[in-house]
């Protein structure tokens, strides 16, 4: 078999914007996510059975369902909800938002309960409210524990924002297959976008690496 890049010099440009919308459909999804995930997580924790309840249920169902259906539920039903069509980028940002904040819910969920509890009673015997010592003392201790497993879902995120290509997003996976339709090569766009979510994901597992060493060495000292 033989290889053939040249469509590379006419088409690049289409690898370099989708490229640019896939990062930015990951930092957003991740932003948002990781917002969301947050106040999933005190509702998980959360002594109010309700909100406890709702926050289970929400975690379950986006875990427990295919991202593709979760999706196009987004693009079909977010429009009859709201009335109006929004543009297919944001749709993305939201599907993906939505599908992240449960998995960093349960990361968040997982670094506050692994705070010494002797950290929540020290506080509240200074006589701070148990709200002020979350936000105080819990969560900033919480996330620099939990830094590489948000880094390791924001790479995680960068993948499978390559599915929202089917709603129309000019994301990598989207503009690669726009290349192979109009170069007639099969083969080869697909083997260039790889290597392109290679090198990301490569370049921020190590830097997640490096972060992790540091905080690490800052722990110890």
């Amino acid at each position: 078999m033989n290889f053939n890049f040249d469509f590379l010099s006419k088409y690049s440009s289409y690898f370099v914007t989708g490229t640019k919308t896939t990062l930015i459909l990951a930092f957003f999804a991740v932003l948002i996510g990781t917002i969301l995930g947050l106040f999933l997580s005190l509702m998980k924790l959360s002594k109010v059975k309700i909100l406890k309840a709702i926050s289970i249920a929400y975690i379950e169902f986006v875990r427990g369902t295919p991202l593709l259906i979760q999706i196009w539920i987004i693009y079909i039903g977010l429009p009859l909800i709201i009335g109006t069509d929004l543009p297919d980028i944001l749709t993305g940002i939201i599907a993906l938002s939505l599908n992240s904040g449960a998995y960093v819910a349960e990361i968040i969920r997982a670094g506050i309960e692994a705070v010494d509890k002797g950290q929540m009673e020290a506080a509240r015997s200074l006589g701070m409210k148990q709200d002020l010592a979350m936000r105080k003392i819990i969560i900033p201790q919480a996330f620099k524990n939990i830094l590489p497993a948000l880094g390791n879902e924001f790479i995680s995120i960068i993948k499978e924002s390559s599915m929202v290509s089917v709603i129309g997003v000019a994301e990598l996976m989207y503009n690669s297959g726009t290349v192979r339709a109009a170069s007639f090569r099969g083969l080869e766009p697909l083997i260039v976008a790889a290597a392109i979510y290679f090198i990301i994901t490569f370049i921020l597992t190590r830097g997640m690496n490096i972060l992790e060493r540091r905080l690490k060495a800052s722990d110890s000292r």
